[in-house]
This record gives C-alpha cells, structure tokens and sequence, in this order.
C-alpha cells in the first residue's frame, strides 16, 4: 500500500481538505490527525448560538457522522504532530508513534494568546468547545463579566453574554472596537451598537492585573481602576500553531509561508487555513483567521496536492452577528486612503468601500450583503471606480466592473 496522504489539523481547513481530496479523485490512503478529542467542528458558534445555549453540541461537527467512514478516512484524534521529517516525508506524533506520508497538509490553526493571566476556571479564553462550556457558567442574569480587547471575540462574547442578561464591562485599548479592520469612524459604529444593548465599554482603557477571589475576578484596568466580575474573558488573537513547521525548517512569516497555491517550499507540504501566510495574487502575503477563508482555502489546498496549478485568489468574506445586527465584509485592506459611503450610517444601513491608490480593497456593510457580494468581483478586478459612483445608491455595484 502507498504512503498515505496525511492531514494535520481538527479545524474547518482540515476538514475541508479531507472531503476535497475525496471529490476531486484521490483514491489512496488519507490520514486525519486532529489535536483536539473531536474530529473537525465549526468555531464560530462557540461565540454565538452555542455559547447562548441555542445550539449544543451535535451541531458544531463539520460533516455529519459517517461521513469519514463513507471516504474511507482514518481519523485519529487527540494526538498532535511533533516533529516532522520533510526528507524522508515522516511525521512523528505527540503518542511516540511515526507516520510517512505521500502528500502533507498542515492545517494546525492556532491556540489563543494568552496575556496577563493564565486560562483557569473563571479566566476564559475562548477557542474551543471546551471554552466556551466553561464559560457559559459564568453568564446569565445577575452575573458579570469583564471583557478584555473589543476585537471580534470580544464583540460577539459580550454581545451573546447580553442577550443571557448578564452585565458586560469590555476594555478596549484603541479608540474604537475593530479599528485595525474598520477604522476608527466605522468603529465607532459598533462602539454605539454596544452600549446601546448595555455594555460598559471603556475605550483606550488596557488590562492590568487580573485576581482570581473566592467569589470571581478582580480585573485592574491601566488607569488603576478595579473591575470585579464573576468571570473575565480575554480576546487577544491568537498565535499560529507553527513549531514543528519551524523545527522542520520551514519558512515562518506570520505563519507557515505558502505560495499562492498554498504550497510551501518543501516538496509535498502544503499549509492551509489560520496558519498559513499565503502569498495572495492581488493582497499580497496575508494570514486571514475566517471560517469562510478556511474552507475554501482547505478545499483549494486539497486540489493543489492533486496537482493543480491555480492560484488561491478568493477575495475573502466574512460576517459577525451581534445582537440584531449582521455586518459583513469582503476583501482584505491593511491600509487605506480613502471610505467612501453609500447608505446611512446614522440608520446603520449603509456600504463603506476602502479604497487603497483607487482601488476597492475591502467592502463593509451593514445590511446590505448583496453590495459586499458584488463589491467583492470588483475587488478581484482590480478596477478603479469613480468614488462618486461608489457612492451613488442608483448605481448597481456590478456594473463597475469591466465588461
């Protein structure tokens, strides 16, 4: 029998990659080994419904049960890869085991950034399902919780906690939630949004120290303020899961480098999903953390191990729901020079376009996804409109693009 095609990871990409190969005509051998007890689940929900208790968790699997069965998959879960061998296309395993393989895809994710306190029982970081059960102890009517960093964690956390009725304070070091993604104007939108549904947001206010008391937490803020709350919930990224990559010497630019079809510079070796640092046709090298970027990019890894030549050029999207709002966003912008808005913002339905040397490089909205869909094709050509075109509500986003 060959070598098997192995896969490394418990997440979407994982998964993804896993039912990809299958389809697209892989025949031999596929190996699954995932990190964590269950085999691949969907995490945004850990945010969200299931941490609301409005989903449990026979939802959260990425495929229904028998599915690894049917694709005749070995799935091996709760070990983790520990070394890897690209000469001799070996793996070592976190049991003392080995495992050869014919192609290798890493999609190990990440693991949350632990700042000022360590996880325990009422400091909470959340990444996986085992998170979010803890921390659903700690909320409900007449509990408060303390949030930490208004990023997308943060802001969807304190959101679900609310709707639980439990009291929310969340400290935020920039003038605005999310502005290293909306900027500070459209941040503050959301800033609005939250305390609107009766969370305390304290902005430029940063974590000092954290106290764990026999009753809950003691949270200093950097102005020396004491926050007590039954539990604290710390959202500061995460950081790529890329040791053995690196021990294996692999290049690391903010994640296992790949090039646009997601191959890295060993023979055989592929990464795909928040790990890899892709070298993106029209954004240049980006690592991209989204549920939707991790499974079409687990999907388009999976062809790339077949043979496939194409580059990975998906402009990205990605939504976030808090409370009675949907906001969505497509494509990627680090920086920009120029947003240019059709809509209201005031009655919170409008279209943001971020423009970068005349081109849209991201699009936001707030209860206009089909203009995200549409600004999203003109992301991927690469026009340059007219701003006052974006900005007309008569003109139909698709028809700036190039016929």
């Amino acid at each position: 029998m060959s070598d098997p095609v192995v896969i490394v990871g418990a997440g979407l990409a994982a998964g993804a990659a896993v039912q990809a190969l299958r389809q697209e005509g892989e025949d031999g051998p596929i190996v699954l080994l995932g990190g964590e007890p269950h085999p691949p689940y969907e995490r945004p929900p850990l945010s969200k419904e299931y941490l609301r208790g409005e989903a449990d968790a026979e939802a959260l699997p990425l495929h229904e049960p028998g599915s690894y069965d049917e694709w005749e998959v070995e799935v091996r879960t709760g070990v983790r890869a520990a070394g890897l061998d690209v000469a001799d296309r070996a793996i070592e395993l976190d049991d003392g085991s080995s495992l050869r393989y014919r192609t290798l895809l890493l999609a190990t994710g990440g693991r949350a950034r632990v700042i000022g306190a360590e996880p325990s029982e009422r400091v909470c970081y959340l990444r996986t399902v085992e998170d979010a059960d803890r921390l659903r102890g700690h909320l409900g009517a007449g509990k408060r919780l303390v949030v930490v960093g208004a990023g997308f964690i943060g802001c969807e956390v304190a959101a679900s906690a609310r709707a639980l009725g439990t009291e929310v304070t969340m400290l935020e070091r920039g003038p605005a939630p999310l502005v290293r993604v909306l900027g500070e104007g459209m941040g503050r939108v959301l800033a609005e949004i939250h305390r609107e549904h009766g969370v305390d947001l304290r902005l430029e206010t940063g974590m000092g120290e954290v106290r764990e008391t026999a009753a809950g937490v003691e949270v200093e803020t950097d102005g020396g303020e004491t926050l007590e709350g039954d539990a604290v919930v710390i959202g500061a990224g995460i950081i790529p899961n890329t040791e053995v990559a690196e021990a294996a010497g692999l290049e690391i630019e903010n994640g296992i480098a790949v090039d646009a079809r997601c191959a890295t510079a060993a023979e055989g070796v592929f990464a795909a999903g928040d790990v890899a640092s892709h070298n993106h046709p029209i954004f240049g090298r980006i690592r991209v953390e989204h549920f939707d970027n991790a499974l079409k990019m687990g999907a388009h890894a999976a062809r790339a191990m077949l043979g496939s030549e194409d580059p990975f050029d998906d402009p990205h999207w990605f939504w976030s729901d808090q409370y009675d709002v949907n906001l969505q966003m497509g494509g990627f912008a680090a920086t920009w020079d120029e947003i240019v808005v059709r809509g209201s913002v005031e009655d919170r339905d409008f279209t943001a376009f971020y423009l970068q040397d005349g081109r849209v490089r991201s699009v936001l909205s707030i209860g206009r996804p089909r203009d995200v869909r549409r600004g999203m094709r003109v992301i991927s050509a690469q026009v340059r409109p007219d701003p006052a075109l974006l900005r007309d509500e008569d003109v139909d986003v698709a028809s700036l693009l190039p016929e």
